[in-house]
């Protein structure tokens, strides 16, 4: 296993033992609560791989931890991008160029890659994919698709449903490739030549060595990675608008986003009524069971998260941090931590510029202009940053050349939150990828630029001429 494209692995039976506790005996698709997964074509026992038919066994898990509400959305997203590509298959191509040269056309076509291997993340199971593999379809290719290790049950269930569609439209299943596994799994794809393009999502330090080794091949790489993402609040800003965004931007997915607000710089005229506000809105946010439609803030996704939660936090304090709101672990089953706001840390504060995949916000204090844009890119992530103001100046500086290098640039909205028709992605460490809308169907084609003569003539390069 691990050879080739991963076709053949030795992951497969998933076997549904999301146990919540040593003693239940059952599994949990046999019960009641859960008849709806047989419904997603579940069963106790799973095939983990998919190239037309299915085989394969490996390791178990039901969900992340994501609430209901979000995991809905995720879907709902998948379903809006595939509208989105739909539409845009009938949009795309090159354009016809003007020749210099008299009976020639010059024209611009533009071919699908073949193979895009898709590699994608915990925190969004399902969406991440739908970008992927709906705009990669209209374009002309085929799809392997590795999901997160953690979460293969969504993936089995989505290329059913895939696959489905596919059969249904005579079409074959294999079209749309699955495969579970870890980390071996994905250095084979990237390994792999006949993977044309690998599109990965994850962290800045798997994704490099995924483009280094996709590089030494002169493959193709779409890299979507980490995120240390600033929401700048000025002395104008309106505060209505500040304090629910920093909160749903730093607290949504339980502070696992690659948008997630993990910085928010506050003009020193309104520092403190921002803290404040905020602290209180923290306190109100319901928290609970993933499955209950009211619950705004579940667990984290491993007891490793749970544990660099608790090392940021006391690396914060050692760096002169403030814990204002929460800080603990939670007392109850689950990796459930109190979402956190350190104040009093320096900008440059080595804690500030790591991105740790947890909800803990850093708040810093800011005089001028400058230096807000300045601390907003000093980190090494590019992806995704906010003002709040109504100065119309300011909000022209910081879309243009000496505001934000992200390649999400947001004004008076949180940093998370994308919408299906921009492109979505980040500059610097951020990788550089673009995904969903815009162009960004440009990555999963090649590109040729074509001369057709129809003259009767042969016009050569530099005035050389035959005799």
């Amino acid at each position: 296993s691990g050879t080739g494209v991963g076709f053949a692995c030795k992951h497969a039976v998933l076997t549904f033992n999301f146990q919540q506790s040593a003693a239940m005996s059952t599994l949990l698709i046999n019960e009641p609560k859960y008849a709806w997964l047989k419904e997603l074509g579940l069963s106790e026992d799973n095939d983990g791989v998919y190239n037309g038919t299915w085989g394969g066994k490996g390791e178990v898990s039901l969900e992340m931890g994501k609430i209901y509400v979000e995991g809905v959305g995720e879907v709902q997203e998948y379903v809006d991008v595939c509208d989105y590509a739909v539409g845009l298959s009938r949009m795309i191509g090159g354009p016809v160029l003007p020749s210099e040269r008299p009976g020639h056309a010059l024209i611009e076509m533009w071919n699908p890659v073949g193979l895009v291997g898709i590699i994608t993340a915990f925190n969004f199971p399902v969406a991440v994919y739908g970008w992927n593999n709906a705009i990669a379809l209209i374009c002309g290719n085929v799809c392997l698709w590795k999901g997160a290790p953690t979460t293969p049950l969504t993936s089995v269930a989505v290329t059913k449903i895939v696959a489905e569609v596919l059969e249904q439209n005579n079409l074959p299943g294999a079209i749309c490739s699955m495969t579970c596994g870890g980390a071996d799994i994905g250095t084979a794809m990237s390994k792999d030549e006949r993977v044309d393009l690998v599109s990965f999502t994850g962290s800045t330090h798997v994704g490099k060595m995924v483009a280094m080794t996709v590089q030494e091949r002169f493959g193709r790489n779409l890299l979507e990675l980490g995120g240390n993402n600033a929401i700048i609040v000025f002395e104008d800003a309106d505060l209505s608008l500040v304090v629910p965004s920093a909160v749903f931007a730093s607290v949504g997915t339980a502070g696992q986003r690659c948008t997630t607000t993990r910085r928010l710089m506050l003009h020193e005229s309104v520092h403190d009524v921002v803290v404040e506000r905020v602290a209180k809105a923290y306190k109100q946010v319901r928290i609970g069971d993933p499955w209950d439609p009211s619950t705004l803030y579940g667990p984290l996704h491993t007891q490793q998260a749970v544990d660099q939660y608790l090392a940021a936090i006391n690396q914060a304090k050692q760096q002169g941090g403030t814990v204002v709101c929460g800080g603990k672990v939670m007392d109850r089953p689950g990796n459930y931590v109190e979402p956190t706001i350190i104040t009093g840390l320096p900008h440059d504060a080595p804690i500030v510029h790591t991105e740790t995949f947890v909800p803990i916000l850093y708040v810093l204090k800011f005089k001028t202009e400058e230096e807000a844009f300045a601390w907003n890119n000093e980190v090494k992530q590019g992806l995704s940053s906010s003002i709040f103001t109504k100065d119309m100046g300011r909000v022209f500086r910081w879309l243009g050349p000496k505001g934000s290098d992200c390649g999400i640039v947001n004004v008076n909205i949180p940093t998370s939150g994308a919408e299906i028709g921009g492109a979505f992605g980040g500059e610097k460490h951020t990788g550089g990828g673009r995904e969903s809308g815009s162009d960004s169907w440009k990555q999963y084609m090649r590109r040729s630029t074509c001369t057709i003569n129809y003259s009767k003539d042969l016009p050569l390069a530099q005035g050389i001429k035959f005799e």
